[in-house]
């Protein structure tokens, strides 16, 4: 199977300076063009039999998008959604500095952030999503998923099997896709990343 990984388009958040994460902001008019242009190009050379999406808005808007131009089934999964950053979401970044310091040395993985969820809960619900994903849609040879720049680097870090405290990234630009497949053996073949081909 394959599994087509896409980040939505550019947020309004990303034009105020807050923090995202749970905020619920909608895609911008840039971030709408972003998603129409990405549904063409997937349309052309990588169209999936399902759709999967996070259900924030600016997620779900970018699937939306992608939905209405292959008619194809879409379903809306809650443990998609980006990491849960609590008291952070939607506060400007330079208050958020003030008001919510990180601790001395940084935040233990284990240790939530108030109101959200630690980065050991954040990698285990990216590692549950991975192995449903595996298990459930198998039988499909290809599907698309869409998702927050924070879930999908975890999700590589899952399906790479690295550490939750491993420091490697896997940054994913708007409407950013990477491409990858998984064998019969459960080999694991990474076709490309983060391109934005259909951008230029």
């Amino acid at each position: 199977m394959e599994i087509l990984l896409i980040r939505h388009g550019e947020s309004e958040a990303d034009l105020l300076g807050v923090h995202e994460g749970r905020a619920d902001f909608p895609l911008t008019k840039t971030g709408r063009e972003q998603a129409k242009k990405m549904a063409e190009y997937v349309a052309d050379y990588f169209p999936p039999e399902l759709i999967l999406t996070s259900p924030l808005k600016r997620a779900k808007e970018t699937a939306m998008i992608l939905h209405e131009k292959l008619d194809c089934p879409l379903l809306e999964v809650d443990h998609l959604m980006e990491y849960n950053n609590g008291v952070l979401a939607g506060l400007d970044k330079e208050e958020a500095k003030k008001t919510h310091p990180l601790p001395k040395g940084g935040r233990p993985i284990h240790v939530p952030i108030q109101n959200g969820e630690s980065q050991l809960d954040f990698r285990h619900r990216v590692d549950q999503v991975y192995y449903r994903i595996v298990h459930d849609y198998r039988q499909k040879n290809r599907i698309a998923v869409v998702s927050h720049g924070g879930f999908l680097s975890n999700f590589f870090k899952t399906m790479l099997q690295l550490p939750t405290t491993t420091k490697a990234v896997f940054p994913t630009g708007d409407t950013g896709m990477h491409l990858v497949e998984i064998t019969s053996e459960n080999d694991i073949i990474i076709k490309f990343m983060n391109s934005q081909t259909h951008l230029n």
